[in-house]
């Protein structure tokens, strides 16, 4: 008996509520926001903006204002020192080291016990459930599930509060049976350490039959090709024969699916991409050949959306999700089961459908280059850089890329610091292909290069092997959910790692 057919029909019922979106996600998202309102009413945020008397989304945007992480940190403190009932009623325990910040202040999110079941947890499940609709011949259950994360700082002495990576909070709290579908062990998935956490989990998992992998593309990287060259192999399918899906998230996958072609060669071989905030479970990918995400809006979350025209400016206005329109940036505006209220999360997003709602994220509200009106996002540079990749062979590990500036002598232009798993023949003819994509693809970058008048072509410094890890290393922030900031606005971060590259 096929235990994964067996065990994929309790999915059944989720999967009904889930086709709903298509017809009802007004209904849907209203319902959320008016079980959010009326849990939180008595807490001190929702007295202090009288949660108790609104009855709408205009009342809502109207009365309560947008947040930042600084808007709300001394509230977050408080509930981290151990106050209870400020912005979530129920006693929050958990705090979500955040990773991707673009200051060197860590953020700690809080996560409440609603938000570990109803979301994150569901979320993950919910994830098990498309798969299984897209894939109805899976064995996902007959082997188990390799799940990456990062560590926990441990409990405060003072509460025994748990602060670390999320998905070392998930894993802390995780079901028994949730702990026997996966490796590796609990000790050796929480160590901290990276280098030894790498080879504890290779140890112990190179003769188990693993037939899922959850976690970063850039992560899992460092981890298989580890593996191959301590067991000689030549390549996953030799170790795991029976691995057939890989749950992804935290950086674009674009850049990795020509190594993990060669790595996994399996034609059959299933790439689910998702969106696991900190602060909250946001989407997944429910078609293997639309890379595009599902918004999963009934998981206690309340999503708005700023266009991205007017982000930032005195004009800024917030839609929810009933409002917007296709094929166009917005920043991402969330109010959560663990008491964040239209908080800015930082994530760009475009949508690409609305029946059902489904996005792709396009970068960051802060990762981005705007130096001289060209507003190139990540989306941009993982499509061009794919298309680079694609008419070279090359294969790239890692990159992040910045300004420029203009001088007295000088026109601006962008630096691209890359790390080639697979270098190009010519990294000239590279960077004229990189640069030429851009220009097809943004066009007030290709306004900007017209005749060099502004900028000129785009610059590719090559990194040596491991420069990335070596940066990260030196920065505390190796292993567990940190990736490479891919663009920024001013020169600080590549300057750093551009002093490793001797």
């Amino acid at each position: 008996m096929n235990i994964s057919k067996l065990l994929c029909t309790f999915f059944r019922y989720r999967l009904h509520q889930i086709d709903r979106y298509k017809s009802h996600s007004k209904e849907i998202q209203t319902e959320q926001l008016k079980q959010l309102l009326s849990t939180a009413s008595t807490t001190e945020w929702g007295v202090k903006y009288s949660y108790a008397k609104i009855r709408s989304y205009k009342e809502y945007s109207a009365t309560v204002p947008l947040q930042t992480y600084e808007d709300v940190k001394g509230y977050i403190d408080r509930m981290h020192n151990g106050e209870q009932n400020v912005l979530w009623p129920t006693e929050v325990k958990f705090f979500a080291k955040s990773s991707g910040t673009t200051n060197d202040k860590s953020k700690f999110i809080p996560v409440s016990k609603e938000a570990l079941k109803h979301c994150h947890y569901r979320g993950g499940a919910d994830a098990v459930a498309l798969y299984s609709r897209m894939n109805p011949n899976n064995h996902f259950f007959s082997g188990k599930g390799l799940i990456l994360g990062g560590s926990h700082s441990g409990k405060n002495s003072a509460n025994g509060y748990l602060t670390g990576d999320l998905s070392a909070i998930l894993l802390e709290n995780a079901m028994p049976l949730v702990n026997f579908l996966r490796v590796p062990s609990k000790k050796v998935a929480l160590m901290s350490e990276w280098e030894s956490k790498i080879q504890a989990i290779i140890d112990s998992t190179e003769h188990v039959n693993v037939t899922s992998l959850s976690g970063v593309p850039s992560w899992f990287l460092t981890l298989i090709k580890n593996m191959l060259h301590k067991t000689g192999k030549k390549n996953l399918q030799e170790i795991w024969p029976n691995l057939e899906v890989f749950f992804h998230g935290g950086v674009g996958f674009g850049p990795y699916r020509e190594d993990y072609k060669e790595l996994i060669p399996n034609d059959k071989m299933f790439y689910v991409e998702t969106y696991n905030a900190s602060e909250g479970f946001f989407g997944i990918q429910n078609d293997q050949l639309d890379s595009s995400m599902l918004l999963m809006i009934d998981l206690g979350i309340f999503f708005e959306f700023i266009p991205m025209t007017v982000f930032g400016t005195e004009s800024q206005y917030t839609l929810p999700l009933w409002e917007v329109e296709t094929d166009k940036n917005y920043a991402l505006v969330i109010s959560t089961n663990s008491g964040l209220w239209r908080y800015i999360i930082g994530d760009t997003v475009k949508f690409t459908g609305k029946d059902p709602y489904k996005f792709v994220i396009t970068g960051r509200t802060k990762h981005y280059i705007n130096t001289f009106g060209e507003e190139v996002i990540v989306d941009n540079a993982e499509k061009a850089l794919l298309k680079a990749t694609e008419v070279t062979g090359a294969v790239v590990k890692e990159y992040t890329a910045a300004p420029v500036y203009m001088s007295a002598h000088s026109k601006g232009r962008h630096q691209w610091l890359i790390e080639f798993s697979k270098k190009p023949e010519s990294l000239a003819a590279f960077a004229e292909i990189l640069d030429n994509s851009l220009q097809e693809i943004n066009s007030d970058y290709e306004a900007k290069r017209y005749k060099d008048l502004t900028l000129l072509q785009l610059d590719i410094v090559e990194a040596k092997a491991n420069l990335f890890d070596e940066w990260l290393k030196k920065e505390g922030k190796l292993g567990g959910q940190h990736k490479v900031p891919r663009l920024s606005n001013d020169r600080k971060i590549i300057e750093k790692i551009l002093e490793l590259n001797q």
